[in-house]
């Protein structure tokens, strides 16, 4: 298998366990909806570590943003936060007055996150919340609000709903970082972005079944918005800056400070 840091260039960042191989589609079986299951949590961090073109790097830039975002005395937020990775690469350079706050709608993810916290003590209030980014949730004194590679799993129809909560929770000055998988205008581009998409995920060694299989997985749970489409979604829920800050193909950092 290659290895995708090799690949993509890219430095490991909150690496605290082995993490077996993704295999969760290497084997024929009945299209069914994608779940972040207990499955799925068992190979999460070599999943996106292997789908996601330069995760690792975009892992890095995340907490260098937040870091510099971040107020002694409130709340970051990591809303999907999955196996905590983000959290954890945020803990070294966020100051350690910051309250961090996970929240996942998966009890598997936030088991996985909760063994990742344990191994790497620390100081600081870490919260971990069992939530669904469908229903209403709570943000509060957010100075950071991270949504990495989640956005695009909210139903469209809660999208503004959910944008709007962070920005009514988050005080000024504070900032949204968000990653997200992008779709394109032009079915060229759209085209060939995809196909590019593709051969980076046969680099990192899936086969051509545990892409088809994955991709029917995904086909009704992850809708992807144009970047336009994000950034307008951002300034009419209250943020008044937005920056694209990282951008590959198809995939896009964004950052919107209210």
């Amino acid at each position: 298998m290659t290895n995708p840091d090799a690949v993509a260039g890219a430095m490991p960042v909150g690496a605290v366990e082995h993490v077996p191989p993704d295999k969760v589609f290497a084997a024929p079986q009945q299209a069914t909806d994608f779940k972040f299951d207990s499955r799925t949590a068992g190979v999460f961090d070599d999943m996106v570590g292997r789908s996601v073109p330069f995760y690792h790097e975009i892992q890095r830039m995340t907490t260098e943003l937040a870091a510099d975002f971040a107020v002694p005395g409130t709340n970051l937020y990591d809303l999907g936060c999955a196996t905590a990775t983000t959290l954890i690469a945020c803990e070294p350079v966020v100051h350690p007055d910051v309250h961090f706050v996970g929240i996942d709608n998966s009890a598997e993810m936030l088991a996985k996150a909760q063994s990742k916290l344990d191994a790497l003590p620390s100081a600081r209030r870490r919260t971990l919340v069992l939530g669904d980014l469908h229903e209403e949730i709570t943000i509060e004194n957010a100075s950071v609000v991270i949504l990495t590679l989640t956005l695009q799993f909210v139903r469209p129809l809660h999208r503004e709903r959910l944008i709007r909560t962070i920005a009514e929770g988050m005080n000024p000055q504070g900032c949204l970082i968000l990653v997200e998988k992008l779709t394109e205008d032009d079915t060229l581009f759209n085209r060939l972005f995809i196909k590019y998409y593709y051969d980076m995920k046969r680099r990192h060694g899936y086969s051509d079944l545990e892409i088809s299989q994955k991709r029917e997985a995904l086909e009704n749970v992850l809708i992807p918005y144009h970047l336009a489409e994000n950034e307008a979604l951002c300034r009419k829920c209250g943020f008044t800056k937005f920056q694209t800050w990282f951008r590959w193909y198809n995939f896009s950092g964004m950052i919107a400070v209210k």
